[in-house]
C-alpha cells in the first residue's frame, strides 16, 4: 500500500496495512528549525542547512531522509517550490545557527531585534533578541475599517500578507500564477507517492483576530452582528476569488485541501455554539462545498480518483463545536488538541469517529513530548492509537508543530512507537 492510498484510506474510515503518518505535510505538524539539528543528530544523519520555510512560526523543511526514516505518508504542496539557490536568502537562528530563509521575506535587522516588514514598508513583526518566534505588531483595522480596501489591509498583515508566506510565496502571484502553480504541484505529485496536501487557509474568525486584533473582534461580534457580518461576507468573497483561483490550478494534483480557523481555547470554545452556527458556519460551509465543487471526482481525468477532502486546522477544545463543523462539510480535522477539555481520544472516537478523522492527537505536546521520558512518550502514543486508529478515519500526527528544547529522543520514540 503507498503512502498516498493509507491517507485516502483513513477518509474512508478504514483501517490501512500501518497507521497513515504525518509529520510536516502543513504548518502545524512540523518542527521548529531550532530543533531540527539536533532531530538529524540524533538519527545519525548528515548535517544539511536548516531551511525555515515559515517565518513567522520558524518552521524548519523537513528532508526527505527524515521524512523516509519515519515512514512519513505526507507532503505539504509547497515543496514543489523554491528548489533553486535564488529562493533562499541566508539568516540567523536566534541560538546563532546560520539558516537559510525564503528570499522573498524582508527581514531588517534594527538595534536589539528582527524586524519583518511588508511590500509597502509597515513592521508587521517584531522578534527581540531572546525571542523564538515573530509577534504581531500592526494590525490595520485597529483604529477604523474600510471594507473596500480589504485587499490592502490583507497584504499589510503579518498572518495574512504575501509578503511573509511560506512557499510557493509569490509563485502565484500574477497573470502566470496559474500556470507557475500548476506547473510545480505537477511536478511535485509525479516526483512522490505521498498524499499531497495544499494549504489553503480560508480562515474566518482568526482573519477577524488578525486585522482588528483579537479583543476587538469579539467586541464586534457580540456588540455590532450586523457590521461584523458584512466584514465576513467580504472575507468570504475575497476567499472565493482565491479558492478558485488555488484550486483552478492545483486542485487535480493534491488530495487534501487544508482551511484554519483556531475557534477553541483551553476550556472550551472561543465563541459559543450560538454564534458559530448563525455567524460562522454557513460561511464556511460555503468554502469548503465549493472547494469540493471545484476539485470533484475525476480530478485529471481519471474517474477513480476521489474528491478533494477538506481538513480543518482548529486548534483548542471544539467538541461542542464537532457537530456543526461535521455538517458544515469538514472531512477532518486538526490537530485534535487533547490536553483541552472534553478533547479526550476514547470520547472523540466514540461519539464522531464515523463522522470525521481525526488528523493528530497522537502526541500530547504541551507535556508529554516536552517533558516526559523516551518509554512514557512511547507509552502514551501506544495508548493514544488503540483509542484512535480502529476502523481507520486516523492519521497519525503529534498536537501542533515541535518546538524548541523538546529532546530529540523524545521525537524519535514517538514515531518508533506509531510502527511498533
Amino acid at each position: 500500500m503507498t503512502p498516498r492510498q493509507r491517507i485516502l484510506r483513513a477518509f474512508e474510515h478504514r483501517e490501512s496495512d500501518t497507521v497513515p503518518i504525518d509529520f510536516s505535510g502543513h504548518r502545524s505538524s512540523g518542527i521548529a528549525a531550532l530543533s531540527y539539528p539536533g532531530l538529524r543528530r540524533q538519527l545519525g544523519l548528515s548535517r544539511r542547512p536548516v531551511r525555515v520555510y515559515d517565518p513567522i512560526q520558524q518552521l524548519a523543511v523537513v528532508d526527505p531522509d527524515v521524512l523516509d526514516r519515519f515512514g512519513v505518508d505526507t507532503v505539504e504542496m509547497g515543496r514543489g517550490f523554491s528548489s533553486s539557490d535564488g529562493d533562499w536568502q541566508p539568516w540567523t537562528l536566534p541560538d546563532g545557527t546560520a539558516c537559510l530563509m525564503p528570499s522573498w521575506v524582508r527581514l531588517e535587522r534594527r538595534g536589539s531585534e528582527w524586524l519583518l516588514r511588508s511590500a509597502g514598508g509597515t513592521i508587521l513583526g517584531r522578534m527581540p533578541d531572546g525571542a523564538k518566534y515573530f509577534e504581531q505588531v500592526h494590525y490595520p483595522y485597529l483604529e477604523s475599517d474600510d471594507l473596500g480596501m480589504l485587499a490592502v489591509a490583507t497584504n499589510e498583515c503579518m498572518w495574512t500578507s504575501p509578503d511573509c508566506a511560506a512557499p510557493p510565496g509569490p509563485a502565484g502571484d500574477g497573470p502566470d500564477g496559474p500556470r507557475r502553480l500548476a506547473e510545480g504541484a505537477a511536478a511535485l505529485r509525479a516526483s512522490t507517492d505521498r498524499a499531497v496536501i495544499g494549504l489553503f487557509g480560508g480562515n474566518l474568525l482568526e482573519f477577524g483576530q488578525f486585522l482588528y486584533r483579537n479583543d476587538n473582534f469579539f467586541l464586534l461580534l457580540a456588540g455590532e452582528p450586523e457590521r461584523a457580518e458584512r466584514f465576513l461576507d467580504a472575507v468570504v468573497q475575497r476567499h472565493l476569488e482565491s479558492l478558485e483561483r488555488f484550486l483552478g490550478a492545483v486542485g487535480e494534483h493534491i488530495d487534501v485541501v487544508l482551511f484554519g480557523d483556531d475557534l477553541g481555547m483551553q476550556t472550551g470554545p472561543q465563541i459559543s455554539p450560538e454564534m458559530y452556527r448563525r455567524l460562522f458556519k454557513p460561511r464556511h460551509s460555503l468554502l469548503w462545498n465549493t472547494a469540493k465543487t471545484l476539485a470533484p471526482a475525476g480530478r485529471g481525468g481519471d474517474p477513480s480518483r476521489p474528491p478533494v477532502r477538506v481538513m480543518l486546522h482548529c486548534c483548542g477544545s471544539v467538541r461542542a463545536l464537532l457537530p456543526d463543523l461535521i455538517e458544515a462539510g469538514m472531512d477532518a480535522i486538526n490537530p485534535v488538541q487533547i490536553s483541552t477539555a472534553g478533547m479526550e481520544a476514547e470520547g472523540l472516537k466514540r461519539d464522531f469517529g464515523k463522522d470525521v478523522v481525526f488528523w493528530g492527537g497522537g502526541c500530547d505536546t504541551q507535556t508529554v513530548l516536552r517533558a516526559g521520558s523516551p518509554s512514557q512518550v512511547s507509552d502514551h502514543v501506544r495508548r493514544q492509537v488503540h483509542a484512535m486508529a480502529p476502523g481507520g478515519g486516523f492519521v497519525f500526527q503529534q498536537v501542533h508543530n515541535i518546538l524548541d528544547g523538546v529532546p530529540p529522543q523524545n521525537i524519535v520514540a514517538m514515531f518508533d512507537a506509531v510502527r511498533a
